[in-house]
């Protein structure tokens, strides 16, 4: 057998030029170093090929890779490691302990020449192994050279993948884990591309291109007129400033038995482009705010995947889509509009956008569709960047069920949330101009007032019989990856698509 460690200098160079030419296929084995020498492959064993390499006798910790070319003949094989103590470990820690182990292989292969179809031991989770593979392989570009780039419009062909992933054994848990990570991918290019290439328009034409055949889908694109005459006067405040023609898009996915049961409900903030209108941004990283549509990229690629994987509920997503400009024309500091509930809204500052598009939103939604749940999902404070970094998603909800499932789904997923105060003692921040509400409550806990400004648009949460369960998911920490992670580059996250297709999957199969 010729085995060829990654990490061997003196063949390196000849292994690699092998690979390059011959080696398309390869394997990825994530193993327990623990564990017994068996292996899914007949003739490699991945705890003995690790103990022949340099630092083999040392325990590994998780996500550690070695490669081997024409290992078995003709083919690749990345070995990575599960860690110490990956036997003990159970539930939601094992599951990311199979991520990472499979990310950072894939990480590996992805940088090689050649590579086409790899195929994964995924015995220990399918569908974390096909998340991470799916994920860790992602890469955004809109560079022409090597290769012309698949996000180009110019572009008239479907360039694939660069690799295909299959699992040794079949499974309908990697086809679902696949699914989600591809509607993760979804989100993270719709986040990724520019401002000038994502409009409003360019926004509704892809997703109605994404949703193109998908069953018990309608697709609806409202215009600017339409959200005159529903009184969506906040939402249209934020549209003054641009020239881009605004667009309020609904996706209608009737999944349960009963086509006329309930729905659940998506609401997503899509700021295409965010300058702060009048009370313009620093110019100093103002490019990311081409992301600041990461509310409404989240809820419909969540929703293709729901569609894909044709869940037994029913599901209705809105997003208000725009840009946020200083034109001649924009909403300047200290107007006050009515919103559609009827609320007069003090702008204290247009860089506070995202609750104005959203507030006419959630009241919409929530008196046309009477959803049983609604959450919102936005990139809306660089307060809860502040609090919780890019490590967790920050959620306020009226309802503790709610927050339970959330907090649940987001675990298993390792696309976490954590609790924030809903608490009626920072309402005076927000109470105290000449309208019903002001949509800043200043720099103290600027996540918590954006929060209850929003609450009162969410009709039906007091209700005495069934009140509508709310939750606002505040996405600004999570929407980009400063430091890589074994199964994600740096750049724009799609947080958190996995999370909210594994709570509804879960709330429709409870």
């Amino acid at each position: 057998m010729f085995a060829r460690s990654f990490f061997s200098p003196a063949v390196r160079s000849s292994s690699h030029r092998l690979s390059r030419r011959t080696m398309s296929s390869a394997y990825v084995l994530p193993f327990d170093p623990a564990a017994a020498a068996t292996s899914p492959v007949q003739g490699v064993s991945p705890v003995e090929l690790w103990a022949s390499t340099p630092s083999g006798d040392k325990p590994p910790q998780v996500g550690t890779t070695r490669t081997f070319y024409n290992t078995p003949a003709g083919t690749t094989t990345t070995i990575s490691t599960l860690g110490e103590g990956f036997a003990k470990k159970k539930g939601d820690a094992r599951r990311e302990l199979v991520r990472k182990a499979v990310g950072s292989a894939v990480k590996d292969l992805k940088a090689l020449d050649g590579v086409k179809e790899v195929k994964v031991d995924a015995s220990e989770d399918p569908h974390a192994a096909a998340v991470a593979a799916h994920l860790a392989l992602y890469k955004f570009t809109l560079k022409t050279q090597p290769t012309p780039s698949p996000f180009n419009p110019n572009n008239k062909e479907t360039i694939p993948e660069k690799i295909s992933f299959s699992p040794l054994k079949a499974s309908k848990e990697w086809d679902q884990g696949t699914v989600y990570a591809q509607a993760q991918n979804l989100a993270r290019t719709l986040m990724e591309l520019p401002a000038n290439m994502m409009t409003p328009t360019a926004f509704t034409e892809r997703v109605k291109a994404e949703f193109a055949g998908l069953k018990n889908v309608e697709i609806i694109v409202r215009d600017e007129t339409w959200a005159a005459e529903k009184n969506m006067n906040t939402f249209l405040s934020v549209t003054h400033g641009t020239a881009e023609p605004a667009k309020f898009l609904e996706i209608h996915y009737k999944g349960a038995t009963d086509r006329s049961a309930q729905p659940l409900a998506f609401v997503g903030k899509g700021i295409t482009f965010d300058s702060g209108g009048i009370s313009l941004k620093p110019g100093a990283g103002m490019k990311l705010m081409r992301a600041d549509m990461g509310g409404a990229a989240t809820v419909v690629s969540s929703a293709l995947a729901i569609a894909k994987l044709q869940v037994p509920i029913n599901l209705v997503v809105c997003t208000p889509l725009t840009e946020n400009m200083p034109g001649p024309s924009a909403t300047k500091p200290g107007d006050i509009v009515y919103a559609m509930n009827g609320k007069s809204v003090e702008v204290d500052n247009t860089d506070a956008e995202g609750r104005l598009v959203l507030s006419d939103a959630i009241y919409y939604t929530a008196t046309e569709f009477k959803p049983h749940t609604l959450i919102d999902v936005a990139t809306l404070t660089g307060a809860m960047d502040i609090a919780l970094g890019e490590v967790l998603a920050g959620v306020f909800s009226t309802s503790d069920t709610l927050w339970s499932q959330l907090h649940a789904a987001g675990e298993a997923e390792y696309d976490r949330f954590w609790r924030m105060p809903l608490d009626d003692d920072y309402l005076p921040q927000i109470h105290g101009s000449n309208a019903d509400l002001q949509n800043t409550g200043g720099r103290p806990a600027g996540s918590c007032t954006a929060a209850l400004f929003l609450k009162p648009f969410a009709e039906g949460i007091d209700a005495e019989e069934n009140p509508m369960a709310w939750a606002h998911i505040d996405i600004a920490g999570v929407m980009e990856a400063t430091r890589p992670t074994p199964y994600l580059e740096k750049g724009m996250t799609g947080r958190p698509v996995r999370a909210l297709v594994e709570y509804t999957r879960r709330l429709a199969n409870a």
